[in-house]
């Protein structure tokens, strides 16, 4: 299963720290997910990231960053609901709130993202919008597959879940930044990708 985090929707001081240490544990994928922030603030955490790590990261905002500093692709949503024009991202992905609008907009995607799977670690009261029923029959049907990332209160507890239900990926936000400075942090990131990959603790 992939390995996708979210970035903390507001900036904070070491954050390029913690994104290399993200990418060194294995995360596959890095969501820059800065809803309000100018072009400028994301590009200065952009310039902070080692150029190696470019490629595997998403934009959800000022596309454009995505051509100019060679990253991996752009995440349609509804601040920004459709593709950049004058040229093609690698990978163009989408946010999707109902099983309905996965089965619609997944075909001409890259990937989508489904939420919210879990009841959210970092909003309050956004509970589960999906029972077990529902998604294994999403499964069933195809609807759910290896281009479908689950997201919302994803954490470790829930990834054998994922896997029963046919998720391609687990994208990760509360639980992860809500460890950020504390010990432990590393472990835990690689007791995620351990999880991800189906290997026993």
């Amino acid at each position: 299963m992939k390995f996708i985090v979210f970035t903390s929707p507001e900036f904070f001081s070491g954050e390029d720290f913690y994104i290399r240490r993200l990418f060194d544990a294995g995360v596959d994928v890095l969501h820059l997910r800065k809803p309000g922030a100018s072009a400028a603030h994301c590009a200065a955490l952009l310039d902070a990231i080692p150029v190696q790590w470019h490629g595997r990261i998403v934009v959800h905002d000022h596309f454009g960053l995505c051509r100019d500093y060679g990253l991996m692709g752009v995440h349609l949503n509804s601040r920004n609901p459709l593709p950049p024009s004058g040229f093609v991202p690698r990978s163009v992905s989408a946010s999707c709130h109902s099983l309905a609008e996965v089965a619609r907009r997944k075909p001409g995607l890259s990937y989508v993202t489904l939420s919210p799977v879990f009841d959210s670690i970092s909003k309050q009261g956004y509970r589960s919008a999906y029972t077990d029923a529902q998604l294994r029959g999403a499964a069933s049907a195809g609807i759910i597959d290896s281009r479908v990332v689950a997201l919302g209160g994803v954490s470790l507890h829930g990834i054998p879940m994922l896997r029963d239900w046919g998720f391609g990926g687990a994208a990760f936000l509360g639980d992860v930044w809500e460890r950020a400075g504390q010990p432990g942090f590393d472990d835990y990131l690689a007791r995620l990708r351990s999880a991800l990959d189906g290997l026993p603790e």
